[in-house]
This record gives structure tokens, sequence and C-alpha cells, in this order.
């Protein structure tokens, strides 16, 4: 079979975009330049990992531009009340549309490390019957990369790139001066507030849906946190900041944790049902084997979360 010609990738970079030199802000600046400041931070970073993800040689820097893509939109989420929010939410709603196109082939690539290391620890004649699951979903993957690659040669995402450039080199949208505007700690509050209200009607039992609801507020906490934290380390409430966004951190990663075995287990379940109505027995013992290991890897994360939200609780901001 011969081998496919390499991928020619379409370099863009800050020089294409005709980006000034890395936009900063200072403490004592204004709000929204933090907001400016935070998506050339997380602009730079997209186009540095563009042509790793066109290429696929290196599955980080996929992971690496959708995290980027999942900033910005949060840092715009966060600070709508300082931006015009017709502009915030158009603007979002694209980057929502380029996260949708990264999406399913990073969450192919986690799920393809972790069900080859799960196979390669079953006794070697589980093995072979392991792999028939691992090539069917590798073979899903190389269907959403497909899909991926033709969103990038897209027209609409050099323009979505144009958009935030100009985000970065002119003064933000903003709503009329006769609006109060929020101090950057307010945004942080509000982003921790719904947290602690989510889990608050959560309580400790939720269903898996509900606790990867919660993971998501987190992780808005978190993002907001990393958007004001700069503009607030000469203040006392920084250092409440910076532990905050250490406990969230560790409440996301139990909660990921737990997420990444529910949706294994699932897709497991997903592989075995389009084998066909009479899959190789082998297939289906080793399917039932890893199903239970992701079960009993989705209950020890419940068992810790509770914990690690109270570690969260107890920071006030």
């Amino acid at each position: 079979m011969p081998i496919a010609a390499p991928r020619r990738t379409r370099r863009v970079s800050p020089e294409t975009l005709d980006l000034p030199a890395p936009f900063t802000a200072a403490p004592t600046d204004a709000p929204p330049h933090h907001v400016r400041a935070a998506l050339d931070l997380r602009l730079r970073a997209l186009l540095a990992h563009d042509p790793g993800t066109r290429t696929g040689e290196d599955i980080e820097d996929l992971h690496q531009m959708r995290v980027s893509v999942r900033r910005m939109s949060a840092a715009l989420k966060a600070a709508r009340p300082l931006l015009d929010p017709a502009w915030a939410d158009d603007l979002r709603a694209e980057l929502g549309w380029l996260g949708r196109a990264l999406g399913p082939v990073r969450d192919l690539d986690v799920l393809l490390l972790r069900l080859r290391a799960e196979v390669g620890t079953l006794p070697r004649v589980e093995q072979e019957a392991g792999r028939v699951l691992v090539d069917a979903l590798d073979g899903q993957r190389v269907t959403a990369r497909a899909e991926m690659l033709a969103a990038l040669d897209a027209p609409r995402y050099p323009a979505l790139l144009e958009r935030i450039a100009d985000a970065v080199r002119l003064p933000l949208p903003t709503p009329s001066a006769t609006q109060a505007q929020p101090e950057l700690v307010d945004l942080i509050r509000a982003e921790a507030h719904k947290l602690r209200r989510a889990v608050e009607k959560a309580g400790p039992s939720p269903p898996d849906a509900v606790l990867h609801a919660l993971r998501i507020y987190g992780k808005r906490v978190r993002y907001t946190g990393e958007l004001v934290e700069p503009g607030l380390r000469r203040s006392p409430v920084g250092k409440r900041v910076r532990t905050l966004l250490a406990v969230t951190a560790e409440l996301q990663e139990v909660l990921g944790d737990h997420q990444d075995a529910c949706v294994a287990e699932a897709r497991v379940r997903e592989l075995l049902d389009g084998l066909g109505e009479l899959p190789d027995a082998h297939v289906v013992f080793v399917a039932g084997r890893l199903v239970e290991r992701e079960r009993t890897r989705a209950q020890a994360k419940r068992d810790e979360w509770w914990a690690a939200w109270e570690r969260v609780a107890a920071v006030s901001v």
C-alpha cells in the first residue's frame, strides 16, 4: 500500500495576521485591557499549535490548540459585563464552532491512549480481541480527523482568526459609559458563586451527568481566575485567588478522571454494538473486562469528589 504524502500545512502566524508585539496588561490597567491581553496570549498559542494539529505528528498540539479556544471563549463569557454583549456572544459562537471541530479528534486521541494501554495489560491471548475494539475506534478517528481538517481549511477559520486579531489590535467594544463596570475580582467571584450554587443543588451523590456539569463550572472558575489573576497580584485578594485556582484544579482533576472513566465505559459498549449481532465471544469477554475496570475507576473518583469540593468551598475571595 503506497505511503500517503505528508500533508502540507498552512502556516498562519502572528505576522500573517499583522499582530503587533505581544499585548500585556499591568495590574493598574482597566479590566478590558486584561481581556485583550488574554485573547492575545491564547491566539498566539493557537497559532503555534496550528501546524502540528494539521500534521497530527504530536497529539499534544491539538490538545493545546483546543485549550486555547476554550480559554478564549471562557474569557469572553466571564468578561461579558465588561464588553458589548452582542459582540462578545457572536465571537464566542464562532469559537464554539472551532471547538466543536477540534473536539471529536481530541476526545478520540484520549480514548485511544487509554484503550491501548488497557489492552496492553491483558493476557496475550486476550490482546488480539482487544485490538479489534482499538481498530474500530481508530477508524472513527480517521473520519473525525478528515472532518476537522476540512474545517481548518474552510474560509470560516481564517476569518475567525482575523476577528480575534482585530480584538487584540483595537480597543474592545464596551457597553455605554453610563453602565456600571465590574472590577476584575467581581468576575471570579461571580463564577465561584455559580459553582457553589450548582454544588449545593447537586448534593454529595448526583448523577454522572451532573458531576460532568460541575466539572465545567470548575473549569470556568479556573479560566476566569487565569484571566483576572495578573491584575490582582498587588491586591490582598490575589493570594486567595491563586489558592482558589489550585484547589479548583484538584477538583477538576477528580471530576475529569470520573468523566473519562464514564466516557470510556460508554464508548466500549458502543464499539461492541457496532460489531454486529454476533461479535466474537473473545471480543465480548474483553469488552466486559474493560467496562468493569472503568466502572471501578468511576466509583473511586465519585468517592473522592466531595472532599475535593470541600477544599474549594473553604476558600473565599
